[in-house]
């Protein structure tokens, strides 16, 4: 899923110059005609997610400085990109005061158009990605900082920040590298124990004889070794979070005392002779099924029962390949700030492809495919030559081929020179031959029939939608239609077929 721009303009004209010239850079549109839709579309409970907005300034009504003082009010991050036809210095002085982050004078031109987007959208990943550093730093971490736009994680998010406002304990599923902690992060983040502490565990990283010392603490003497007093995870998190990763691993005498905890709201240290009383919020983790441990006798029932109150199953990173543009942004802008390397974005055939592999570690392999690419680059953009583990692999992120794969070639969106990331990632099926089975090039009118053909079956008749994504009017769709002489399209009435 490319960036999505929006364009607020009152003149028509104008309005659908820009919004050509921005979809030409490989860019999603939203467009409205005045201040107040533009406010509407950012601010909206059910609105789009918005990377970018471009501004007139001089509009009826709410005109663009107004527009820019309210997202100032509302908190908003956008960048906003502001256009006019008075290049005067006052209105670029104002404007970049009221916080636009560039200024364009109509009519733009397409080059300097991208570059202004490509800037701004760069250094709004940036700052999001040093602001979500900060937020984890500091335990204020919320749901703004998870960077997702796929509908696989509509429900989960959903889920979490109902989560976030109760004491509930939640249990928290999925692949190593999705995410898990970062979720715990944000339920945490937002609810009303954000002011107090927020306590990892790594269960599976703990020897067994030192799970309860860890966990509840130890007295001094309690134990060989033990010459001070230790408090433990869970008065540590006293008031806040104890976030239990890898909860499955623990050994089943840990899980007995760990279950007498949660059942009592008190611990005892190793060693101690009463019980503390205790005041947590329980978020638990797992790659694992924990359900399936419980049947093979590795976890016990009760305890399963006791955490798997409100459970969150999140996404791999294959089933929400829509994710993939957004965090190579992010990943991309970070990396190249920390190695301070001036590389300016990804390829469009680099991220195309990229969106197609199966990424096994999830989020995490993405990240150090990234991190590596950055570091190892020689030029001002990644392309698929810096991923060299997974340019020639189609699929699989995981395995690295020894012998070359031979592999059809990937059809980069056509996008102008020099674009960056976000583009569009190529569908999931589908594919197209060039040649004829004797080996000519085949007729580019049977091409685009059969192009069309597979966006409506993509689209299941959805006739509006076919026309927008191929970028044609709808008279046009029915026109090529009627020339290619495919029957039960609809014809000329216009109506859609479900």
């Amino acid at each position: 899923m490319a960036a999505s721009i929006l364009i607020a303009d009152d003149d028509a004209v104008a309005r659908r110059l820009v919004e050509n010239m921005v979809q030409k850079c490989g860019y999603e549109t939203i467009v409205v005609e005045s201040g107040d839709a533009a406010i509407s579309a950012l601010t909206a409970p059910d609105a789009p997610a918005v990377d970018a907005v471009i501004l007139d300034l001089v509009m009826p009504g709410l005109d663009g400085m107004g527009v820019l003082a309210k997202i100032r009010e509302a908190g908003l991050a956008v960048p906003v990109i502001v256009q006019t036809a008075h290049g005067g210095i006052d209105n670029v002085i104002s404007a970049m005061r009221a916080g636009a982050a560039d200024f364009v004078v109509k009519p733009v031109g397409l080059e300097r158009l991208q570059v202004s987007l490509r800037n701004a959208l760069n250094t709004s990943a940036l700052k999001g990605e040093l602001q979500r550093i900060r937020h984890s730093r500091e335990g204020r971490l919320t749901f703004s900082d998870i960077i997702t736009r796929a509908e696989a994680m509509t429900g989960v998010m959903r889920a979490a920040q109902k989560a976030a406002n109760s004491s509930i304990p939640v249990l928290i599923e999925g692949e190593s590298g999705v995410g898990k902690e970062m979720f715990a992060r944000a339920i945490h983040g937002s609810g009303e124990r954000k002011a107090k502490p927020f306590v990892a565990v790594n269960c599976g990283a703990i020897p067994d004889n030192l799970v309860e010392s860890i966990l509840f603490g130890h007295e001094k003497g309690a134990f060989t070794g033990a010459t001070e007093r230790h408090t433990g995870k869970f008065l540590e998190a006293h008031g806040g979070t104890l976030f239990l990763d890898e909860v499955s691993e623990l050994p089943l005498t840990a899980q007995v005392k760990l279950l007498r905890a949660l059942q009592e709201g008190a611990v005892e240290a190793v060693g101690g002779r009463k019980p503390v009383k205790v005041d947590v919020r329980i978020i638990s983790a797992t790659n694992r099924k924990l359900l399936e441990r419980v049947k093979q006798g590795h976890f016990r029932e009760d305890l399963f029962y006791r955490l798997h109150v409100l459970p969150l199953t999140i996404p791999s990173l294959k089933a929400r390949r829509e994710d993939i543009p957004h965090l190579l942004r992010h990943f991309l802008a970070r990396f190249a700030a920390e190695e301070n390397r001036s590389i300016s974005g990804i390829r469009g055939e680099a991220v195309a492809h990229l969106a197609q592999l199966d990424w096994p570690g999830n989020i995490r392999q993405l990240e150090n495919a990234v991190y590596r690419a950055v570091v190892m680059s020689e030029g001002d953009q990644l392309g698929l030559d810096d991923f060299p583990l997974l340019a020639s692999h189609p699929h699989s992120a995981s395995e690295i081929p020894t012998a070359p794969l031979m592999i059809e070639p990937i059809a980069a969106p056509s996008v102008v020179s020099g674009n960056e990331i976000p583009i569009a990632p190529l569908p999931s099926a589908g594919s197209l031959s060039m040649l004829t089975s004797t080996g000519d090039v085949r007729p580019l009118e049977e091409m685009e029939n059969e192009i069309i053909r597979f966006a409506i079956s993509h689209y299941r008749g959805q006739m509006s939608e076919v026309a927008r994504r191929l970028k044609i009017g709808r008279s046009t769709l029915y026109r090529k239609l009627d020339e290619a002489g495919v029957p039960g399209h609809g014809g000329k009435s216009g109506e859609e077929t479900h």
